[in-house]
């Protein structure tokens, strides 16, 4: 049966663009330069990086010598929520080849591509986790659950400081201009992926159970601690009030590798990301948030699902509404991996602005438990790196008309 979103979005996809076409496989060269980029910038904003975070971004699918193909270029796309907030159309690397049906090029190379992305990929995961140990030893009776995440999209560029997308050449493109600009990754992917992945992928992967979440998310902001957000995650009870029932500091990143695929038309983005589930609450703080959750009304008609009468959207003088999602998720779970298929309805009370969102992306669970054991082996580790890296290459990475 083909893929119907859950709660049936009447919004289209907010990606607008001509389409990237099927491209031929470049050649990957086992001695390809990847060179890193470590940066701890970023921590304000939505997204909480750790202070020792390693962000990272490399192409694969370079020439020979490091550089870009000639056929590779940059174009500018048009993506709604991207240029409100940002007043400009962001940029994206796109494959001017095309193949003939059914052609395969052969590679001249010792490596695969997912072989290729686990080497760049194992020590700082490695490396990331070390530091992660030692702050998870600290965190006393805070509950911590981590998670390594392969999320699927585009990998976009932006303007920055240092160099604006008006000096940019886009057809001919640097590696050095591209580590100076803002990027991010739209995970929105069309219906029409959706369908393939549950209909096509998921029979064959072999997952062991299936499962589907109704949830909505209460993002607030806590004056006690600004720099630490907490969600509050819900479901709907009969008579349409939120039912409170798990109480988190939002997510925060230890490790983000994004990697441009060249030869595909889907790019992948690794995190590996802790969450702290509050068990230490106070009865007044709890009672603060239960108040702020059960003055919400469900309304399917708002952005995010969720409004507040006038003046309700702060407790006790400490929490208050900052961003609201509903979340409908289909979750496939095998032993090695959890893959999420999910529908996103988000509103940011800030900034007035909303988006709905279809994403898929994998938890690489196998991974996350065999590095959290006692002695556990490096080589062990790389090979489960380079199975779920190939699953992923081979199942995961190819959209047809993503850009449309």
């Amino acid at each position: 049966m083909a893929y119907v979103p859950p709660h049936k979005r009447q919004s289209k996809d907010v990606i607008r663009a001509s389409p990237i076409p099927e491209t031929l496989q470049p050649q990957f060269q086992g001695n390809l330069n990847l060179r890193a980029s470590t940066s701890n910038k970023n921590k304000s904003g939505k997204i909480v990086y750790a202070d020792h975070a390693i962000y990272k971004w490399f192409a694969l699918g370079l020439d020979v010598d490091g550089q870009f193909p000639p056929y590779i270029h940059l174009e500018p796309i048009s993506f709604e929520y991207i240029e409100r907030k940002h007043g400009e159309k962001p940029l994206v690397l796109v494959n001017s080849i095309i193949t003939e049906e059914g052609c395969k090029l052969e590679r001249n190379c010792s490596k695969s591509p997912w072989e290729i992305i686990a080497e760049n990929v194992h020590q700082e995961l490695v490396s990331s986790f070390e530091i992660l140990r030692k702050e998870i030893d600290d965190q006393g009776s805070e509950k911590v659950k981590l998670a390594l995440v392969a999320r699927l999209g585009k990998i976009v560029f932006r303007g920055s400081p240092s160099v604006g997308l008006q000096r940019v050449n886009k057809t001919q493109v640097e590696e050095t201009i591209l580590r100076q600009l803002n990027r991010s990754l739209i995970a929105n992917i069309p219906s029409s992926y959706m369908e393939n992945i549950i209909d096509g992928v998921v029979p064959t992967i072999g997952v062991d159970s299936e499962e589907e979440k109704d949830v909505y998310i209460v993002k607030l902001s806590d004056n006690t601690r600004p720099d630490a957000p907490v969600l509050c995650k819900c479901i709907v009870l009969e008579n349409k009030k939120l039912r409170l029932y798990k109480v988190e500091l939002s997510q925060v990143h230890h490790m983000v590798i994004d990697v441009s695929c060249l030869d595909k038309n889907l790019d992948l983005k690794l995190i590996l990301r802790s969450r702290s589930i509050l068990t230490a609450l106070t009865d007044d703080e709890m009672n603060s948030l239960r108040d702020l959750i059960s003055s919400a009304v469900v309304d399917s008609d708002m952005k995010g699902g969720l409004r507040w009468p006038l003046g309700k959207t702060s407790s006790g003088g400490r929490y208050r509404v900052v961003v609201v999602w509903h979340i409908v998720t289909k979750a496939y779970t095998s032993s090695s991996f959890r893959l999420k298929a999910r529908d996103a309805n988000r509103y940011d009370f800030r900034t007035g602005t909303g988006e709905t969102t279809t994403q898929i992306y994998l938890k690489l669970n196998r991974i996350v438990s065999e590095i959290q054991e006692p002695g556990a082996e490096s080589d062990s580790i790389s090979k489960m790196l380079g199975d779920s890296l190939r699953l992923i290459w081979d199942k995961f990475l190819s959209c047809e008309r993503f850009l449309t």
